[in-house]
C-alpha cells in the first residue's frame, strides 16, 4: 500500500513522524508522504523538519518516505506561488486541500491547484468536468479518500475521473493511528466509490509512480 497524504504533530496529527512511519509500516504500507497542513507561515519549518528524518534515517524503517506539504485554505490567487515556495523549500511532493464538501474551502481552489500542477489534489469534492479534464491533461492526481466527511464525494470524483481519463490515488488523510486503514478496508472504500478491481490497482500504481518520480527531488 502507498499513501500520499498523512499528517503529524507538525500540524493537526497526533503522532510525531517516526511513530507515524512505524505504525504505517506495521499496517502494511511500503511508501508514504508526510504532508502536513501548510501556508506561507510554516512551509519552510515543515519541510526542513521532515527532511531531517526522510533524508537522514527513514531507511531504517524500511519505508519510502516523501517530505511534502498539504497547502490548506490558501487563497487560489496565491496557489501557484505557494506551491513554488514549497518546492523551493525542498518539498518532494505538494498536495492541495481541495474543495471538500464539509469545509468552507474557497471556490477556485481546485482549479488553482491543477493549474499549479501539484502532484495530488486531495478530496476535491464536487469537482467540475472542466477541472477534471485539465487534471487529466496536466497529470494531477485526484484523491479518493478514506477520511470521513471528505469521502462523501468520492463517487463523483471517481465517475468523472473515469470519464475524462484523470489519474486517481487512494489516501487515508491520516491524522491518528486509527486512520491507517488495512488493505482490505481501503479496497472496500474504493469499491464503494465505484472503482473496479482494475481501477483500484491502477490507483495504487499511480501512487507508486508519483513516489518514484518525486523521491529523487532535492
Amino acid at each position: 500500500m502507498i499513501d500520499l497524504h498523512m499528517h503529524t504533530t507538525f500540524s493537526d496529527g497526533e503522532l510525531i513522524p517516526a511513530e507515524l512511519i512505524r505504525r504505517a509500516r506495521v499496517a502494511g504500507y511500503k511508501a508514504m508522504a508526510i504532508t502536513d497542513h501548510a501556508d506561507a507561515s510554516n512551509i519552510s519549518f515543515i519541510i526542513e523538519s521532515v527532511r531531517k528524518l526522510s533524508d537522514g534515517y527513514a531507511h531504517f524503517f524500511d519505508m519510502e518516505v516523501l517530505a511534502g506539504v498539504e497547502l490548506t485554505h490558501v487563497p487560489p490567487a496565491l496557489m501557484a506561488d505557494f506551491a513554488q515556495m514549497a518546492r523551493d523549500a525542498g518539498a518532494q511532493i505538494v498536495v492541495v486541500h481541495g474543495e471538500t464538501v464539509v469545509e468552507p474551502v474557497a471556490q477556485g481552489t481546485n482549479l488553482a491547484a491543477i493549474e499549479a500542477r501539484v502532484e495530488v489534489l486531495a478530496h476535491p469534492g464536487l469537482i467540475t468536468e472542466v477541472e477534471v479534464k485539465l487534471a487529466a491533461e496536466f497529470g494531477v492526481a485526484l484523491e479518493i479518500t478514506t477520511r470521513r466527511g471528505h469521502s462523501y464525494a468520492n463517487g463523483h470524483v471517481a465517475a468523472l475521473a473515469r470519464r475524462f481519463g484523470a489519474r486517481l490515488v487512494i489516501d487515508n488523510d491520516a491524522h491518528a493511528p486509527g486512520d491507517l486503514l488495512s488493505a482490505e478496508m481501503r479496497q472496500k472504500v474504493a469499491y464503494g466509490a465505484g472503482l473496479t478491481l482494475e481501477e483500484y490497482r491502477q490507483a495504487e500504481a499511480n501512487a507508486w509512480e508519483i513516489v518514484q518520480r518525486c523521491r529523487g527531488r532535492r
